[in-house]
């Protein structure tokens, strides 16, 4: 007798997890993939996401295969995009697979998970009755702060697998060819900075990010800019970085250019976005912005080189679009420069701090080889 309702996996050929959520949340899914692969290696694994998000799950080794969605159908008429979804769940029902795992709440997965027929089937707890009735597991919501990578293998929890440590890491490839041609722009080390989000109420205020970057130049060091394709973005670098002397790619670049800014960059500093799950991705060094989201949440992962700043402040986090609603969060508009360079000058002096006793044993140990 066994303690859990688990499911008998023995059998388990094909394996379809879903994640139709942003970027970010994607890109934090790839420690589910490892773990399964882990468990059950002979088994294919495919991901069902967002079409944009193909390039951050690329080559994963825990991944066979992707079936995207296309934001765009949301866009078309009601009977298009009504047979653009059946089309895709016929597709996922001729997949054949054993086992579905659905990590969002919403009812697109819910719906792609029952199309699949497997005969099991694991999702969060649902708002909605109906939904529940879709999966054989039901996965509880941890009812404190928790970081989503761990949120999202409590799926695999639910049924039995329990991730080892090794199997957590993050996964983003970078394109040497990539790098060879970003190369040709950006020349020598630089700082980047994306000071954007989707969501404007998780950015710092312009004129703030205005004068880091100000300080940054004053040091003599290049600073590039990027930011999503949005055009609000994209506006809202210019303005930043109207008549300053730095490299503006701010949507002119994908994600696979942005990987691999972030891998030549010698230090990230952005708000509360993909950059910075990249960065963690990377072991990259990084420094976030972090207001009424939680740094608990989406904060730092197994990335000794990641620091948040975030104001302590009763409220936080609240997730609201700015205090009581009103596009303005406090936690941000009052954040100093001060406070954020003081987090800058740390990381960085630990840094170098680390290299040069790292130096200091190389020559110590050539000195008793010489010996």
């Amino acid at each position: 007798m066994t303690y859990g309702d688990y499911p008998d996996l023995t059998g388990v050929k094909k394996i379809l997890v879903i994640k139709l959520r942003q970027l970010g949340d994607v890109l934090l899914t790839g420690p589910v993939f490892s773990a399964l692969k882990g468990r059950l290696p002979e088994a294919q694994v495919d991901a069902y996401v967002y079409s944009e998000g193909f390039d951050l799950l690329k080559n994963h080794p825990g991944i066979d295969g992707l079936i995207g969605y296309d934001r765009k159908w949301k866009k078309l008429k009601l009977l298009k995009r009504l047979y653009k979804e059946w089309s895709l769940w016929r597709t996922i029902r001729k997949g054949g697979y054993d086992l579905v795992i659905n990590l969002t709440e919403g009812d697109r997965g819910a719906l792609a998970a029952k199309a699949a027929g497997a005969r099991i089937r694991v999702g969060f707890s649902p708002k909605g009755r109906w939904q529940k009735k879709l999966y054989t597991h039901v996965v509880k919501h941890c009812p404190g702060l928790r970081h989503t990578v761990e949120r999202n293998l409590d799926a695999l929890r639910r049924i039995g697998i329990f991730p080892q440590v090794e199997e957590r890491e993050l996964f983003l490839e970078v394109s040497h060819v990539v790098k060879n041609e970003l190369s040709q722009q950006v020349q020598g080390s630089f700082v980047m900075i994306h000071p954007t989000s989707r969501w404007k109420f998780k950015c710092w205020p312009k004129e703030k990010m205005r004068a880091l970057t100000k300080k940054f130049l004053e040091e003599g060091r290049q600073v590039v800019f990027t930011s999503g394709p949005d055009l609000a973005e994209i506006a809202m670098v210019e303005e930043i970085t109207r008549g300053l002397n730095v490299i503006n790619l701010s949507g002119k670049i994908g994600l696979r250019q942005l990987g691999a800014l972030i891998e030549m960059s010698e230090l990230v500093v952005c708000v509360d976005s993909l950059p910075f799950h990249m960065a963690n991705a990377l072991k990259k060094r990084v420094v976030a912005i972090f207001g009424p989201t939680s740094d608990v949440t989406w904060g730092p992962w197994r990335n000794k080189n990641a620091r948040v700043v975030a104001q302590k402040m009763s409220c936080r986090p609240c997730y609201q679009d700015g205090c009581g609603g009103s596009k303005v969060s406090d936690c941000l508009a009052t954040l100093g420069v001060s406070a954020v360079l003081e987090v800058i000058e740390e990381l960085e002096s630990k840094v170098l701090s680390e290299v040069s006793a790292s130096s200091l044993r190389i020559v110590d140990q050539g000195i008793g080889t010489a010996r």
